[in-house]
């Protein structure tokens, strides 16, 4: 909310609140009950609702146009969110734009033994078609690491594949989505290279990107260290970005709603592979765009919902390069001191062009945080601006340093170390 805060002619708008994190984020998502919930809010407000927005994963990027529908306010259609959502659907949106895709298909879950798609090859990578925060997303080489981790899937698909299915029960299904359902599993053969965000809106049918970000990995592992903008990468392949996003964009159909589509692009061969459309801007990359050009990307999300075009500025912050860090950990612990908020103000203060988010609270075990991926923990998100790549790296290993996060490094039973 404090970065909402800080779009243009954020002081003539009122923001309210509908629903918590942990509603919607904790548990099985119970999606009749968080509409009802949101309505009823809605329903109780006595002054006028001019717009309706939301910048999470699901359940929230369904409910905005559910409840735009409902209260008449700018929104993109209900399809064309799940294009991006579902993510055997996507794939098949993406195939009919671009060949800038890897080859998957469906994985039959009830399968004994189960067997990758024919065609798909190893490394690949598993996946539920709805997931948080690459949640039970898992790479495999081998037939015994495609046995556990569809175990492991198996277990935990339903938690948002069953309210999923809510959804697609109010959309007219195309025939090659007959009988797919909201709990099915989707094998893709690995990608190479360096990992990229672009971000953008279509507004009155025109799509427009506004800004490409790097997404730099832990050396031999697929977690995120950090997300870096303005990106590195050769003009050229960042106009291949371009046109690749606009078209797929144009396919699934969206309008009035920003997105973010990540790539791979291999500096070998110059080409980009397309990783996945999110219906939504990244408030991860929200800090960032303030820090390079002067106001985060939420601007965009506003201005749509409210019918303009938001014509977001370009280099006009007070830094030439933006970060956010993923202070992570690789095997599970209990939580046995973080740094109060006085202390990270202190640290925020002391050195400018920072702020920090710590994720666990004293006590917490780190296997037990809710939406983490499936080989780390998240310990703090720092976000750092500054003239170039050493200065961002700079103040982020002073960060780590001045938390002093502590935590026993003592692994739940049967909990094996994240790599």
């Amino acid at each position: 909310m404090p970065t909402l805060q800080q779009v243009p002619g954020a002081d003539q708008l009122r923001f309210h609140q509908l629903l918590t994190i942990e509603e919607l984020q904790v548990g099985e998502v119970d999606l009749p009950a968080l509409l009802d919930k949101a309505q009823g809010v809605l329903d109780a407000f006595d002054g006028s609702i001019d717009a309706i927005v939301g910048y999470w994963d699901f359940p929230v990027s369904t409910l905005v146009p559910m409840l735009s529908e409902r209260y008449g306010t700018r929104s993109t259609s209900l399809e064309s969110v799940v294009k991006c959502e579902h993510k055997y659907w996507s794939r098949l949106e993406q195939r009919k734009a671009t060949d800038r895709h890897p080859r998957f298909g469906q994985v039959d879950l009830s399968a004994e033994p189960p067997r990758p798609p024919e065609g798909v090859t190893y490394p690949m990578w598993l996946k539920p078609a709805l997931s948080y925060s690459s949640e039970l997303a898992f790479g495999v080489d081998d037939e015994e690491q495609f046995g556990r981790a569809v175990a492991e899937i198996r277990d935990g698909i339903s938690r948002i594949g069953r309210p999923f299915e809510h959804i697609l029960e109010r959309i007219d299904l195309p025939p090659e989505m007959d009988g797919v359902g909201g709990r099915v599993c989707l094998a893709e053969e690995s990608m190479s290279g360096v990992q990229v965000a672009v971000e953008g809106y279509v507004h009155q049918g025109e799509v427009t990107v506004y800004g490409v970000l790097d997404s730099i990995q832990y050396p031999d592992s697929s977690c995120f260290l950090r997300h870096q903008y303005p990106s590195m990468l050769p003009p050229p392949a960042i106009a291949q970005l371009h046109d690749v996003s606009e078209r797929v964009m144009r396919q699934i159909g969206m309008d009035s709603a920003t997105f973010s589509i990540e790539y791979f692009y291999d500096p070998r061969t110059r080409e980009i592979s397309l990783l996945e459309i999110n219906p939504r801007h990244s408030q991860s990359h929200a800090e960032l765009f303030r820090y390079v050009d002067g106001v985060p990307n939420h601007h965009c999300m506003v201005r749509l919902a409210l019918g303009e075009d938001p014509h977001m500025p370009h280099g006009e912050g007070q830094y030439t390069m933006a970060a956010k860090w993923y202070h992570r950990w690789f095997t599970d612990g209990v939580v046995r001191r973080v740094p109060g908020p006085e202390e990270i103000a202190r640290i925020e203060r002391e050195t400018p062009g920072v702020r920090i988010e710590v994720i666990p609270e004293q006590g917490d075990r780190l296997s037990e945080l809710p939406g983490q991926d499936s080989y780390s923990y998240e310990l703090a998100h720092i976000y750092t601006g500054g003239a170039d790549e050493a200065e961002l790296r700079k103040k982020f290993d002073h960060c780590v340093a001045a938390l002093g996060l502590a935590f026993e490094d003592t692994p739940a039973e049967n909990d094996a170390a994240r790599k």
